[in-house]
């Protein structure tokens, strides 16, 4: 099976138990799994968030799927719980099928390492 063909099955495969799981089956974009991933890293999954908060747990997000290929690192947290970043390195220059691969290949990823999927 190739790279690109793997990555799309397990991209389905997140977005299939994700969206049963917090959708009741409707299907979830990449935003909202994003969202969810921020949830997630905050920790604070009983409360309710206000819009900013909600673009503040998106950020969280991206800065923990892309920390492995060496774009951000965990700062601290602060005493609310939130954690904070650093760049550590340039984002590429990417079209947006481009960008929407990475990210989607950063979950896939995110969600091999917390044995969500296998």
């Amino acid at each position: 099976m190739s790279r690109d063909e793997q990555l799309k099955e397990r991209w389905e495969l997140v977005v299939n138990k994700l969206s049963n799981q917090f959708a009741d089956g409707d299907t979830l974009d990449l935003d909202a799994i994003i969202y969810l991933i921020g949830v997630q890293e905050l920790g604070q999954l009983d409360k309710t968030f206000k819009k900013d908060q909600k673009l503040d747990l998106m950020h969280i997000a991206i800065c923990k799927l892309l920390a492995p290929y060496g774009y951000y690192e965990l700062e601290y947290v602060d005493d609310e719980g939130w954690p904070h970043y650093k760049t550590i390195g340039e984002l590429p220059h990417l079209k947006a099928g481009e960008q929407s691969v990475l990210m989607k290949e950063a979950v896939v990823n995110y969600f091999l390492e917390t044995e969500y999927i296998n």
